[in-house]
């Protein structure tokens, strides 16, 4: 994330005002500081995207975020520049950041996407980890996660499943590839959530999951993409069936 702040960041335009400071100057690279800063705004402004704290439609203002974080309004403007880009805002004229809305067929091609590289990220990591590493996570599927779904425990479950999804990530190792598995996800994190508590949805889910999980534990690269891959097909035809249902 710092990395690409400090490439947005170097081509980006300062500001006129004279009573601002620049966090950039022209052709120049971002001090490490201030692209550790803008990283973590960044980060902040898309968990409240992402989980609908901020719903579509919502109007970020610029003023506002560099009052909040603390930060010069020069690198809000880099901030929104990285979210723009990841399709999380739109920037009106005489309007400023405005939260996007999916349409319902946005949200049916994304899913389509999550299926190759989320299956991909499962066959990386399979294939780079220590088979024996998958098993603490197994047992945590077959035991804690499967009490929370019959305790209907679902922001457990959530969490459990957020675990599993960053260790994933972290063993395929590919940081171009999480780039991207997270701004899709960022783009559908609260679809999870409000499928997770459909009929039944939940146990498919976590069955679904502990089948991907054994076959990592057994070494199963190829095996263990295919069945993520079922998983996110299984994920798009709960969202085709109920998504007139679901507050969007």
């Amino acid at each position: 994330m710092k990395k690409d702040f400090e490439n947005v960041l170097s081509v980006t335009t300062p500001s006129t005002e004279k009573t601002e400071p620049a966090s950039a100057k022209p052709g120049k690279k971002a001090s490490p500081r201030s692209a550790n800063r803008a990283a973590e705004v960044l980060d902040a402004l898309r968990r409240r995207i992402s989980r609908y704290e901020v719903t579509p439609g919502s109007n970020l203002r610029e003023q506002e975020l560099a009052q909040e974080f603390g930060v010069p309004r020069t690198l809000i403007r880099e901030v929104f520049s990285a979210l723009e880009q990841r399709g999380l805002i739109r920037r009106v004229p005489n309007h400023g950041a405005i939260v996007a809305r999916l349409e319902v067929s946005q949200m049916f091609q994304i899913y389509d996407i999550r299926e190759v590289i989320e299956a991909l990220t499962v066959r990386l990591a399979t294939l780079n980890a220590d088979p024996d590493s998958w098993q603490p996570m197994l047992e945590y599927f077959e035991g804690p996660m499967k009490q929370y779904v019959a305790d209907e425990n679902y922001d457990a479950y959530l969490a459990g499943y957020e675990d599993f999804r960053l260790k994933i990530l972290a063993a395929a190792d590919n940081p171009a590839l999480t780039e991207t598995v997270e701004n899709y996800w960022d783009k559908t994190r609260v679809l999870v959530g409000r499928l997770v508590i459909l009929p039944g949805r939940a146990l498919q889910g976590l069955g679904e999951h502990t089948e991907v999980l054994r076959a990592m534990r057994n070494n199963d690269a190829y095996k263990a993409e295919e069945l993520r891959r079922e998983s996110m097909r299984n994920s798009k035809a709960a969202l085709v069936k109920f998504h007139k249902y679901l507050v969007l």
